[in-house]
């Protein structure tokens, strides 16, 4: 069984750390406004449609933690001992030019900055 409080305050945990308000938060997972202002409250339970949206949307959400606070927050991934690649180490081979800042807008008018 879910607890309910404690649910809430994961769910909390997830907005906190991306930085988005419950009516951002909403729209992102695409639900209502009203779902989320009730979960948040604690008069409704999430839905298992809900948590499967939150963790769809929220790659770093680990399922059994969102339900029953087990594992880790953010999710960490499996990482292999070669190091991915990264765009910024890659030269053009026609112009010899690197990458040094990639920026990402989003269609809420949010941004993420990636710089070397």
């Amino acid at each position: 069984m879910i607890n309910n409080v404690e649910f809430t305050e994961r769910l909390k945990k997830v907005m906190e750390y991306h930085q988005l308000s419950a009516s951002t938060f909403a729209d992102k997972v695409g639900v209502q406004r009203s779902s989320i202002s009730h979960i948040l409250s604690g008069r409704n339970k999430p839905s298992l449609d809900f948590i499967l949206k939150v963790t769809s949307e929220f790659l770093d959400v680990d399922i059994h933690w969102l339900l029953n606070g087990k594992g880790n927050y953010p999710k960490i991934e499996n990482s292999s001992t070669t190091p991915s690649p990264s765009l910024f180490d890659d030269t053009n081979p026609v112009s010899g030019k690197r990458i040094q800042r990639i920026v990402v807008f989003y269609n809420d008018g949010t941004f993420d900055e990636y710089k070397k």
